[in-house]
């Protein structure tokens, strides 16, 4: 069984995983890869990851030794390194499950607006038919009211008749749609539409 490092050993691992002295660095993973492993789960719930976390820990470390740097213990900076990796783990899973509900939405707001666009394109065609079969005058006036934008007023004096009249020809025109969009209500436009 391999005896526990002390502080005394610290400096005699850490020189071992630099100079890629595999004797040190085979002493570190079997000490401390199930302690680590444990831990990982313990963070992120998921032991395959934690086990693939650990690893790949320990292979930066022989690979990248050079660059290997410790300002604790070098417990210290296995457990950091492994709670850091941990907690990144997480994030990418849960921006994963971001992206998917996303898409998933995307394609049920997909479906939603193939939908919604066929019911407006429809809606339009029976809104023009309805035009078309009103009196000419009753058309001329809710197509200035609801189309062009303009005031009750406005259009009575840009057709020299009486603003009355433009209120009875809209509401005509406005029974007339209702009826012939009832299949259509419940789509908002038709609120916005007639209000």
């Amino acid at each position: 069984m391999a005896a526990k490092p002390n502080a005394l050993d610290e400096s005699f691992l850490i020189n071992g995983i630099k100079s890629q002295n595999k004797i040190v660095f085979d002493f570190i993973f079997h000490y401390y890869y199930s302690g680590l492993c444990a831990f990982s789960e313990k963070i992120t719930g998921n032991g395959e990851a934690a086990e693939d976390i650990v690893q790949d820990l320990f292979v930066t470390l022989w690979t990248k030794n050079e660059q290997f740097t410790i300002s604790s213990s070098l417990k210290n900076y296995l457990f950091t390194s492994v709670k850091n990796r941990s907690l990144d783990f997480i994030k990418r899973e849960k921006t994963k499950a971001k992206k998917i509900n996303v898409l998933a939405n995307s394609t049920d707001l997909a479906e939603n607006l193939s939908t919604y666009w066929f019911a407006e394109s429809e809606l339009t065609r029976v809104i023009e038919d309805c035009l078309q079969k009103l009196p000419p005058r009753c058309r001329e006036i809710f197509v200035l009211s609801r189309f062009e934008g303009l005031k009750n007023q406005e259009i009575a004096d840009k057709l020299e008749i009486s603003k009355r009249t433009v209120e009875l020809q809209i509401s005509n025109a406005l029974k007339n749609l209702r009826c012939k969009l009832k299949p259509f209500l419940p789509i908002f436009l038709i609120y916005f539409l007639l209000k």
